[in-house]
């Protein structure tokens, strides 16, 4: 067959292998089109942000680029989710197509490149196993986790970068150009500002090196003169690593009581724990506690990681795709295997989004070999490959289900794991009220005694069922633990408004605003206060709209309790006509809500003010504490 027909059937085939991985992505995660946001970071990076979900502004963009997100500098990611946000608004849906698609990209491309690498169009010898490599990577149930949140956006969007990367790379290796290096470089330093787990792309780069590209050798003047050439790619992996530990320094201090020997032990677990979910990949949840393994455990994961590396480099030169492959998987996993600790998890099936490439590659090539004296080769590969792939999207999809919505994912989460208290902990935040969202918190306490986010969430739901001293009791234990929890603050500050005892509650409030100056529920709550108090020497008016100014303008107006307490702020100080205006406008909010009750207060309120009279909240009691 001529060369140029056989290069068009190369190209036809391949064409019909990026239909198939396409196919693949979407029949397992399009259906996370109708899913909602989850109530675990999604808040943090989308829908509880006004600097993401206000869309693109000269001031968001300006702090995706000198603030710090969810505890990182990502300001790639940050960007997507207000590109999202401008064309979606909050329709969850929106953000679950870009993850989607992003996915499907990062899939395309790494068939490209381990397609071009290790063969390229001039033969189909590398075909087949590149496209299974791609296809497993698509649909492997520790997946899900990456493409199925929204906020894990970082994953597949440095995803898409990381393998854009190898891509230039590929290309500068075939003509090597200033031109073609700077392209790969920048393409480098996009996918750092999207998750800055990519420093160690420069280490894979040399792991290609070896194989497949075979410009490089094991002998001590190879590697110097491969790591000269990416000196600049490894300055800007060091680069995002001083930013990254700058930022997260604050999460770190939090974390502090994880003594370095438990967090060694877990990381040598982890490598085993991630490599054994590769092959049976059950049981898998959004948090894994962390829990302490005895000597034994640690000791037996050192020596069957110890003898997997020592057997791989002892057949280096008869099977060199092992190394690549598993020091492609070891390496990546550093900056994520906790020996830096941010975070209470002990492990997440997000941190091998990239990593397990390694371990699929190193496997399938292995396969190849062995399989070479096999009668029927072909058919016997194509048949498990097709059994494996059924059995993969089938596990993936049905854990995909698992983040419909919060509480399914919770539960899903409390089913297959023990003693998991960020599971409780969440569940009972999207219960929110009722007897089931107690007694989670409650187990949220007996697993980890003294998590302050547990007291804090008791303390609002006891005030929310009107048990105040109850409410008090867990908010005060919660500021014990943590005086910088403003929300426990404006919680002892609300307690203590609806107690009548305005002193108290006044202090409570002054306290919140110090930790948080922009907290709309204390500066609403101060608010009313001084300007509703029947004790003169608390009211201040004019400090009274100063604050629910500021609240309107926090709320953008869309609160119907942060107007009233501006309406009679005005009033305090004898503007009546600006408290009637204002005092309407949270009338007509309160009546568009349903909010009957607050309708009627208002209605009196209105009243008052129109007859040039201010308001006094004869709740709150005039002596002092």
């Amino acid at each position: 067959m001529p060369t140029e027909q056989k290069s068009d059937n190369h190209l036809w085939i391949a064409a019909g292998i990026c239909l198939f991985l396409i196919v693949l992505v979407w029949l397992v995660f399009g259906q996370t089109l109708g899913y909602n946001f989850v109530n675990y970071d999604d808040d943090i990076y989308v829908y509880k942000n006004p600097l993401v979900f206000s869309g693109l502004t000269l001031r968001g963009l300006r702090w995706a680029f000198t603030g710090s997100h969810a505890v990182n500098w990502h300001p790639l990611t940050t960007i997507s989710h207000m590109l999202d946000c401008q064309l979606f608004g909050l329709n969850p849906g929106g953000p679950h197509f870009v993850n989607v698609l992003l996915h499907t990209i990062a899939v395309l491309l790494l068939f490209r490149v381990l397609w071009q690498m290790t063969g390229g169009p001039s033969r189909t010898g590398s075909i087949w196993p590149s496209a299974f490599v791609a296809a497993v990577f698509a649909i492997h149930p520790l997946r899900v986790e990456s493409v199925a949140w929204i906020a894990e956006r970082k994953d597949v969007l440095s995803g898409v970068f990381f393998m854009l990367t190898l891509g230039a790379y590929a290309c500068y290796v075939r003509r090597p150009t200033v031109g073609r290096y700077i392209a790969m470089s920048i393409l480098y330093g996009l996918g750092l500002m999207a998750k800055p787990m990519l420093v160690t792309l420069p280490f894979v780069l040399l792991l290609l090196d070896y194989w497949p590209l075979q410009r490089l050798s094991l002998e001590r003047r190879s590697i110097a003169r491969a790591i000269r050439e990416k000196i600049p790619l490894f300055a800007l992996a060091i680069a995002s690593s001083v930013i990254t530990l700058i930022v997260q320094s604050q999460a770190m201090n939090e974390i502090q009581y994880l003594p370095l020997r438990m967090r060694l032990s877990n990381a040598f677990l982890s490598y085993l724990t991630y490599a054994w979910q590769m092959f049976w990949p059950a049981n898998l949840a959004v948090f894994y506690p962390y829990t302490s393994k005895g000597h034994l455990a640690v000791m037996a994961a050192i020596i069957i990681l110890g003898a997997v590396t020592a057997r791989v480099l002892a057949v280096n030169r008869k099977y060199p795709y092992l190394v690549t492959g598993w020091f492609w998987y070891v390496a990546m996993l550093v900056p994520v295997i906790g020996l830096v600790q941010v975070g209470v998890q002990g492990h997440a099936d997000r941190y091998t989004y990239l990593p397990s490439i390694g371990l699929i590659l190193a496997l399938t090539w292995g396969v190849l070999d062995l399989s070479k004296t096999w009668r029927q080769r072909p058919r016997l590969l194509g048949v498990g490959a097709a059994a494996l792939l059924g059995i993969l999207s089938w596990s993936a999809r049905e854990q995909t289900q698992s983040w419909r919505d919060s509480g399914t994912l919770w539960r899903h989460a409390l089913a297959v794991t023990q003693n998991n208290y960020i599971a409780h902990h969440k569940l009972a935040q999207f219960l929110k009220t009722g007897d089931e969202a107690i007694s989670h918190l409650q187990e949220t306490l007996k697993v980890q005694p003294g998590y302050t986010f547990a007291h804090y969430d008791l303390g609002r739901i006891f005030a929310d069922k009107g048990e105040l001293d109850k409410a008090i009791d867990e908010f005060q234990k919660t500021v014990a633990m943590d005086r910088y929890n403003s929300g426990a603050w404006a919680g002892l500050g609300q307690a203590f408004l609806f107690k009548g005892k305005a002193h108290e509650a006044t202090r409570y409030y002054e306290r919140a605003l110090e930790v948080a100056p922009e907290s709309v529920d204390s500066l609403r709550g101060l608010a009313w206060i001084l300007a509703t108090c029947p004790d003169p020497s608390l009211r201040n008016g004019a400090r009274a709209i100063e604050l629910a100014a500021k609240a309107v303008g926090l709320s953008r107006g869309q609160n119907p309790n942060v107007l009233r307490s501006l309406a009679a702020a005005y009033a305090e100080t004898g503007r009546f006509n600006e408290a009637t205006v204002v005092a309407r406008q949270a009338l007509q909010l309160a009546l568009a809500q349903s909010n009957a009750e607050l309708a009627n207060r208002l209605k009196l309120e209105l009243d008052l003010y129109q007859t040039n009279l201010p308001l006094r909240d004869s709740s709150l009691k005039t002596s002092g504490p």
